[in-house]
C-alpha cells in the first residue's frame, strides 16, 4: 500500500398532570396567538428575528460533526496509549486540512517509500488515530488559522508528547507553535504566495543535508511570532528578516515543522526534507 484515500433535538415534558397525562408547555407560537393584532404583528417579527439570530449562530456543519465527534470519544482518548513498538506499525496517517497541496506531500512520501493514509481533519478523532499506531502523522497545509484546523491541534497536543512523530507543513508547521505556545500573527513580508525566499538552518532535523541557504517556496500570510517563540522550541531555519522557517520541539524532537512548502517544485531539495521525516520514523 502506498496511499489511501443525523440531525439531532430535544423534547421537554412537564411532569403529568393529576390524571396522569402530560401537559404540554406553551411555545411562543402559542403565546402569539393569544396577542392582539398589533402585537401578534410584533411578536412574530421578533421570533423571526430570533430564529434568525439562531441560524447565522449555528456553527457549520463540519465543525458541528468535530464537536458531536469529540464528545462521544472524550471518554476513549482519556485512555490514549503511546506507540507500542511490540506490535506492527500501521501507515503514515496524513491529516488533510482541506488543501489542494496535501497529494503532493503524499506522492512525496510515496516516492520515499513509505506507506500512508489520508483522513480528512474531521474525519476520525484523536484516539482513532492513536488505535492505528501509525509510524507517523503528517499535519498538511491548508486556509484560514490553526484554529480552523479540525482535530491538528489536539493531534499534536495529546499525541506528539507520546512518541508519535509529528511532522507539520506550513498550518501544520503554526500548528506547533500555537500548541505550545506561541502566538500565529500576519507575516512581517506580507502575503507570500507562490514566492520564494532564501532559508537559512541548523543543518540539523527536517533541513539536515540541504544547502544552506536554500530556495524554499511561500504560500501563507501568517507565522509563528518571532518574539512569542515558544522556549521548548529551536527555530531550525529562518528567512533573511528572521521570520521563522522551521522549528523543532526540544525535549520532543519528533515534533517538527516547516513554514514553506518542500513538496513545490521551487523549493530547493524539498525531496531530501521528506525523506529526513520518513528515515526519522520507526521501522513498519
Amino acid at each position: 500500500m502506498r496511499g489511501v484515500a443525523a440531525a439531532g433535538g430535544c423534547c421537554v415534558a412537564s411532569a403529568p398532570t393529576q390524571r396522569g397525562a402530560l401537559r404540554r408547555l406553551p411555545d411562543a407560537h402559542n403565546a402569539a396567538a393569544r396577542l392582539p393584532q398589533q402585537q401578534r404583528s410584533t411578536a412574530a417579527a421578533l421570533l423571526q428575528q430570533q430564529q434568525r439570530r439562531q441560524q447565522q449562530q449555528r456553527p457549520p456543519a463540519a465543525r458541528r460533526r468535530v464537536v458531536l465527534r469529540a464528545a462521544a470519544a472524550a471518554a476513549a482518548e482519556a485512555a490514549i496509549a503511546p506507540p507500542n513498538p511490540n506490535a506492527p506499525r500501521g501507515p503514515v496517517v496524513v491529516v488533510d486540512n482541506y488543501d489542494s497541496f496535501t497529494y503532493n506531500l503524499c506522492q512525496y512520501l510515496g516516492d520515499a517509500g513509505c506507506d500512508y493514509i489520508v483522513f480528512p481533519n474531521d474525519a476520525k478523532s484523536v484516539a482513532e488515530i492513536a488505535a492505528m499506531n501509525p509510524r507517523g502523522i503528517l499535519v498538511s497545509p491548508g486556509p484560514g488559522r490553526p484554529e480552523d484546523s479540525g482535530i491538528s491541534l489536539e493531534i499534536i497536543q495529546k499525541l506528539g508528547p507520546l512518541g508519535f512523530p509529528v511532522f507539520g507543513v506550513c498550518m501544520g508547521h503554526q500548528c506547533i507553535g500555537q500548541v505550545f505556545g506561541g502566538n500565529v500573527v500576519r507575516a512581517p513580508s506580507g502575503v507570500m504566495h507562490g514566492k520564494t525566499s532564501p532559508v537559512w538552518h541548523t543543518n540539523t532535523g527536517l533541513v539536515e543535508g540541504l544547502d544552506n541557504p536554500f530556495k524554499a517556496a511561500r504560500y501563507h500570510s501568517l507565522v509563528i511570532e518571532k518574539d512569542s517563540c515558544p522556549e521548548e522550541l529551536e527555530v531550525t531555519a529562518w528567512c533573511e528578516d528572521g521570520t521563522i522557517m522551521a522549528v523543532r520541539h526540544k525535549a520532543y524532537p519528533h515534533i517538527q515543522g516547516v513554514q514553506f512548502h518542500p513538496e513545490s517544485i521551487i523549493t530547493d531539495n524539498g525531496m531530501r526534507i521528506v525523506r529526513n521525516f520518513v528515515d526519522s520514523l520507526p521501522r513498519a
